[in-house]
């Protein structure tokens, strides 16, 4: 773990973190060609969505939770980045609101403020969720990621991730699979 940075899982009383820090990743400049949801839906939604969505995918929802969301906190206790756990059963619907044809876990939400950037905090992440998933006794985790947006295709190769070869055109354009077994 990176010295300066606390990575661990969200609590459920931790909405307003939780949220703000979401925000501020659907306002950086790539966040275009990062997330399927935009700033302005997300700042639309009810308090009691942002606390139903973090306590559903933190800690205190238990062992057997089908979401874990895990986030990097400066020494100062400035939230800086963010990664969120999603297990996938065959059959159910993904993220996306595709069907899911193979069991694994999805990586979805990451995020890093920028002045953080370039100093191990999201690889740290990104093994915490993995970690995870692993520890759930998934095969493998995936994640898609825009064409267009090759510092995030860096980050993910460099924690493990490899292209699968599934391409597919999402609301936000061209993306492409990447996976890593567990």
């Amino acid at each position: 773990m990176t010295a300066r940075y606390t990575v661990r899982p969200v609590r459920a009383h931790e909405w307003r973190e939780a949220r703000a820090l979401r925000l501020a990743a659907l306002s950086d400049d790539m966040a275009p060609v990062a997330f399927l949801t935009s700033y302005d839906e997300a700042v639309a939604r009810p308090d009691g969505s942002w606390r139903e969505q973090t306590e559903a995918a933190s800690v205190d929802a238990g062992e057997e939770a089908g979401a874990r969301q895990f986030v990097a906190i400066s020494e100062d206790g400035t939230w800086v980045g963010t990664a969120v756990a999603l297990v996938e059963e065959i059959g159910q619907r993904d993220y996306a609101g595709s069907v899911v044809d193979r069991r694994g876990g999805a990586v979805v939400g990451v995020y890093l403020r920028p002045e953080h950037r370039g100093r191990g905090v999201m690889e740290d992440v990104l093994d915490a969720v993995v970690g995870w998933l692993r520890a759930r006794g998934l095969p493998r985790a995936r994640l898609d990621v825009h064409a267009d947006n090759a510092r995030a295709r860096r980050l993910y190769e460099k924690a493990g991730f490899r292209a699968t070869g599934r391409q597919f055109a999402s609301s936000i354009g061209p993306e492409l699979e990447m996976a890593t077994d567990l």
